[in-house]
């Protein structure tokens, strides 16, 4: 039986995700990957991880460390990464639609054959061909931009790092050179957009765009967006106006940002990559402490369920967010546009939020004692909040940092690794299994109130 549960469907993608892990520190920690000094292990474990989880956190910098094949080694795992975890989440989600219980292999596996309208093959065709498209686009228009700057295997690297929400990058100062290209911000923004929308988003998208181009589409009833799809556009969409106001604010009235226009695009850049894509145009460690904040709440929210972001997904923000507003209005229902949202999604919201809240707190008094927090605060002052942006950056796979990352101990480097780790697959996913192996109590507990608040 214990057998049996280690193999579960559910504890799948972390054995893949360990094998590719380990598989690409290998790879980076042979000569024909080091362009200088040779990587030590650990720094070698630590690139696999970031970019297998799709972080974007570094301790050496890709575009001089590594050789051309190293490079091309750190493109394969972020490609694998995001494609694994999108292609992993868009099956679940198209299981879950249909009620299927992913806990046992048998019953997945008689569904998807006995289910006339699936076919895998042409699932994960489609999920590959999407993902091909946007990143070969986006590619072509940063080449287009700046054939420069952005040489054919550069367009490519960035491209794929933007849709998989990686944030790794071949620059040295990242994207700062391009804080006021508009086009270049812009295809950025809209591929890290994509990547963490959702396959299941992506493709209604690309339905509904297709039945609006039709010549007769006036004549064709119009199948909007279904409700999940309009709670993820509109909740990504309110996160990134939100907090690129702050984000705004905040720094043009510490007079950061001079320039209004170039404040406006830098700060929606920001308010976009900081949803776990990891890229930055303007020095992190130099923004307000107020800015730095902001940017760990949205961090901490990340993007949507079935993409290639971390976090705790929109659609969980957006489900606590109608259950205190129901609770303040005394209502009994969560609700979000037309319907009301179930109790089990939200104990599953409740508990993936206390879940994250336990990890990041933990992980953060772990590396208070790692990283020299432990003396007096006027001695190291902002010390406390560079690790909790470090700790949240690498839980929500975002891959910003105010420049701790390249100084971690070693016993730093292993607790950001974890964190990576549980952070890319999710939280959910390692209690499920942790649950899957407790039985059920067959008994209650006699139940009693207390006093709260």
């Amino acid at each position: 039986m214990p057998t049996k549960k280690l193999l579960s469907p559910l504890a799948l993608p972390i054995y893949v995700f360990a094998a590719a892990i380990l598989a690409g520190a290998a790879l980076l920690r042979s000569p024909a990957s080091h362009a200088g000094p040779t990587v030590p292990f650990l720094d070698a474990l630590f690139t696999a991880t970031s970019a297998t989880c799709v972080t974007g956190l570094v301790v050496v910098d890709t575009g001089s460390a590594f050789t051309p094949f190293g490079q091309g080694v750190i493109l394969l795992l972020i490609q694998l990464g995001g494609l694994g975890i999108m292609t992993y989440a868009s099956l679940f989600f198209y299981l879950w639609r249909r009620r299927v219980s992913l806990t046992d292999h048998i019953a997945v596996g008689q569904s998807l054959l006995q289910d006339p309208s699936f076919h895998l093959g042409h699932f994960l065709l489609r999920v590959v061909a999407s993902v091909a498209v946007i990143e070969a686009l986006g590619a072509l228009l940063l080449y287009l931009m700046d054939p420069v700057g952005f040489s054919p295997f550069s367009a490519v690297f960035h491209s794929i790092s933007a849709f998989c929400n990686a944030g790794f990058g071949l620059l040295p100062d990242n994207l700062m050179r391009y804080r006021g290209h508009v086009g270049v911000n812009l295809v950025i923004m809209a591929l890290i957009v994509l990547g963490g929308l959702g396959f299941t988003v992506i493709v209604e998208l690309y339905r509904l765009s297709r039945q609006r181009l039709r010549p007769r589409a006036r004549l064709v009833p119009w199948r909007g967006l279904s409700w999940y799809s309009r709670t993820v556009l509109s909740t990504s969409a309110f996160l990134i106006v939100a907090g690129a106001a702050l984000l705004f604010l905040g720094e043009y009235a510490l007079s950061t940002w001079t320039d209004w226009a170039d404040a406006a695009l830098a700060a929606m850049f920001q308010s976009v990559t900081c949803r776990t894509a990891g890229f930055n145009t303007v020095d992190i460690g130099r923004m307000g402490e107020a800015s730095l904040g902001i940017m760990i709440l949205l961090m901490f929210i990340g993007g949507s369920p079935g993409s290639c972001a971390g976090g705790i997904k929109t659609t969980t923000f957006r489900v606590l967010a109608a259950f205190g507003r129901a609770q303040m209005r005394g209502g009994r229902q969560a609700v979000i546009g037309r319907f009301a949202v179930d109790d089990a999604t939200l104990n599953r919201a409740v508990t993936l939020t206390i879940f994250a809240m336990g990890i990041v707190l933990v992980s953060l008094l772990v590396l208070c004692f790692t990283e020299g927090a432990t003396q007096a605060h006027h001695l190291a002052p902002g010390r406390f909040l560079d690790i909790l942006f470090e700790v949240v950056s690498a839980f929500g796979t975002v891959g910003l940092s105010t420049g701790l990352t390249p100084n971690l101990t070693p016993a730093g480097k292993i607790v950001v690794i974890g964190l990576m780790f549980v952070g890319r697959l999710g939280p959910i996913v390692f209690l499920s299994v942790l649950q899957g192996f407790q039985e059920r109590p067959r008994y209650q507990w006699p139940e009693q109130g207390m006093l709260i608040g």
